[in-house]
């Protein structure tokens, strides 16, 4: 019965052009909406209704401006920010702390392009668990239709090399960039 019913509702899923990526494995990856998709799917998604969907960058800008970032996207919109003048003994790295402003920019975001906390949201970052966390926080926070995509830009480690080659937007040959563009940024970006 189980099966039926998965099937039924995959077959519903395909029927109404809906998109959803299978829930990922790793918990950090989840999110409480349980809203996911592919590279693919959000690009589709993207660009079949830009004006009623935000796509946001979650990653430090440093990533954007020297890993490169998505040409779909509208907004960077940081989870952490790096403080490259301290050291985190504990984690091996720089310093990080949170973006106090998160939910605020996501709001003047929405606002930005006319849209609300009903609106699709998509989220990215590099493999999925800080667009995770981020879809978790504005859940929270009463947003409806916040999507994770589950690969991130650059995706998951193989096995044997341990490199970001098995899949993510850059590996599924998406539309990338390596441009400035300060847009992406006028939300966190001093006046």
């Amino acid at each position: 019965m189980t099966k039926l019913v998965m099937s039924l509702t995959a077959a519903a899923v395909l029927a109404t052009g809906l998109m959803a990526a299978e829930e990922p494995a790793k918990k950090k990856k989840q999110t409480t909406l349980k809203l996911y998709l592919t590279p693919a799917e959000a690009h589709d998604m993207k660009t079949k209704d830009a004006a009623k969907v935000l796509f946001v960058d979650v990653r430090t800008p440093d990533e954007l401006y020297f890993v490169g970032h998505s040409d779909d996207i509208d907004y960077n919109i940081p989870l952490k920010y790096v403080d490259y003048s301290k050291l985190n003994k504990k984690q091996k790295g720089f310093a990080s702390y949170k973006n106090a402003k998160l939910v605020e920019e996501f709001d003047a975001a929405l606002k930005e392009k006319n849209l609300t906390k009903d609106d699709k949201i998509i989220t990215i970052c590099r493999s999925g668990d800080r667009s995770a966390k981020v879809a978790n926080i504005l859940a929270k926070a009463g947003y409806k239709k916040v999507y994770s995509v589950v690969t991130g830009t650059e995706g998951d480690k193989d096995k044997t090399t341990h490199k970001r080659t098995v899949n993510g937007w850059k590996n599924d040959k998406l539309p990338w960039s390596y441009k400035f563009n300060k847009d992406y940024f006028k939300l966190i970006l001093p006046n």
